[in-house]
């Protein structure tokens, strides 16, 4: 974790990991498989991500395996209270600014898992996501202001990345108040 209390990206693996085991116990190489697909099509390929190995989540014991013993690959894990407990830090650790390919599967994580934790928790979690909304939209509206060159490409696009950003915030904010 960084000293601002956001993720690294390697914990973005760590908490894609612990969410789909907090859903329900997987098969070790179905859950490989599923954090796979599921940064890769947030991100795409990234070195960033390799993350820690699911084996490491066994070795701090935050995960476990049930039943019998079975092949590595084969083998059904589930969550313990530890991997609870760091699921818990990990959702509700702070986002980074702006919206990058790393933040963007964060918010997609904590999004995907945001039914586990409480209502109050999920308020504040869609109230950060609202604030890092706001800062970018400062952020891009400064910029905005100092670029008047009307024969810019660049001004439309700003304007473009501004409604999106404006877009995602009202979007936070309908969750927010369904909580």
């Amino acid at each position: 974790m960084y000293k601002d209390n956001s993720l690294i990206p390697s914990e973005a693996v760590r908490l894609a990991a612990l969410g789909l085991l907090a859903k329900r116990p997987r098969v070790y190489a179905e859950l490989a498989r599923d954090i796979r697909h599921f940064t890769a099509r947030i991100v795409g390929p990234s070195l960033d991500l390799l993350g820690p190995s699911l084996e490491l989540l066994k070795i701090e014991g935050l995960i476990e395996a049930t039943g019998p013993q079975a092949p590595h690959d084969t083998q059904t894990v589930r969550l313990t209270k530890d991997g609870e407990a760091e699921l818990q830090r990990l959702m509700n650790a702070n986002l980074r600014g702006p919206m990058g390919e790393v933040n963007k599967l964060i918010v997609a994580l904590k999004l995907h898992f945001l039914d586990l934790l409480t209502p109050e928790q999920r308020r504040q979690q869609l109230e950060m996501l609202m604030e890092v909304c706001d800062r970018e939209l400062i952020r891009l509206n400064d910029l905005r202001d100092h670029h008047t060159d009307t024969d810019s490409a660049m001004l439309p696009w700003l304007d473009h990345e501004i409604e999106e950003v404006q877009g995602r915030r009202e979007w936070f904010q309908k969750l927010w108040e369904a909580v």
